[in-house]
């Protein structure tokens, strides 16, 4: 029996009051244990509100409102494996700049935009997310963390200006996508307005400094949609780039690496507060998310972060 179940048993009078005393306790342990399993963990406090729980980090105290079918949102994926993308968020948090404008592409349910929002107030951050549901989930997010240097967007960007149908699996939000493509029968389907950033650039007249972008193999679309934008304002970027999602787009990640390579930029990986610039991507690549740096613009930076390795053992 579950917690709501066990009350009943007791009120119907099929539980003694010793009993049932004993087995909510057994219940009520499981407070206990969070508490001590949280110190190992990037989550310094949960609480339970009506209507849901909400997980607070322990680095910037970002608070993030749970959806109870999601497995994969960010606090559970730090409760399951003590923290979330933590060597790609250094990397991050050490090239984002006071001042920049940065566009979260695909910002779920807001654990990069708060986190960056949170870093420099004068850092502005646009944050875009088709799915409705889960944009509600941004939208509360951003709300209790009361901060007000976001700007949410209900639509996602392509090359062209459309409605797609995405395909949302409840149980795993982050990998909602224009396709189908983790196979799951337990998908919902949606139809979601795309952008070209190009057009958006053009009708807001915003200058981007940093593009995070995670869109669930539909990355090469966002930069052919934007490449005008990119090659103008020359924006880091740190983007997905899965050859499992992209297949299902009928291209591979290297055709991002060319595109970008063309006005410019070089890819890298992260390690340890590391870039190690790559060339390709084969079936010996195990990384999934890459930055790029544009050779001229972040040459700074590309030379601090390629040399952190040896700055650190000198």
């Amino acid at each position: 029996m579950n917690l709501l179940e066990t009350q009943l048993s007791y009120q119907s009078g099929l539980l003694k009051k010793q009993q049932y005393i004993d087995e909510m306790y057994q219940f009520h342990q499981g407070l206990f244990e969070y508490s001590q399993f949280l110190k190992e963990t990037d989550i310094t406090k949960i609480e339970i509100v009506d209507g849901g729980v909400i997980f607070t980090s322990k680095d910037r105290g970002i608070k993030i409102f749970c959806d109870q079918a999601d497995k994969r949102t960010a606090p559970f994926e730090i409760l399951n494996f003590q923290v979330y993308e933590r060597v790609d968020s250094d990397i991050i948090f050490g090239l984002i700049e006071p001042g920049f404008n940065v566009f979260d592409i695909g910002a779920n349910i807001g654990w990069y935009s708060l986190n960056i929002a949170q870093l420099h107030s004068s850092t502005k951050v646009w944050s875009f997310e088709p799915i409705p549901m889960t944009f509600l989930s941004l939208k509360r997010n951003v709300e209790i963390n009361g901060v007000q240097n976001i700007q949410i967007h209900n639509f996602g960007f392509s090359n062209e200006e459309t409605n797609l149908k995405f395909y949302l699996q409840p149980e795993a939000s982050v990998s909602a996508s224009s396709a189908n493509i983790t196979g799951s029968n337990n998908i919902i389907e949606i139809a979601c307005n795309v952008k070209r950033l190009d057009d958006f650039i053009t009708e807001t007249g915003l200058k981007i400094d940093f593009i995070k972008c995670d869109v669930e193999g539909g990355e090469l679309f966002v930069y052919q949609g934007g490449i005008e934008s990119i090659k103008r304002d020359k924006p880091i970027i740190f983007t997905e780039m899965l050859r499992k999602w992209s297949v299902k787009f009928n291209y591979h990640p290297n055709e991002i690496i060319n595109l970008l390579a063309g006005i410019g930029y070089g890819c890298f990986t992260a390690s340890e507060n590391h870039l190690t610039e790559i060339f390709l991507i084969d079936e010996n690549t195990v990384e999934t998310n890459f930055f790029f740096l544009h050779s001229e613009k972040h040459s700074e930076q590309i030379q601090r972060f390629t040399n952190q390795v040896q700055l650190d053992c000198g």
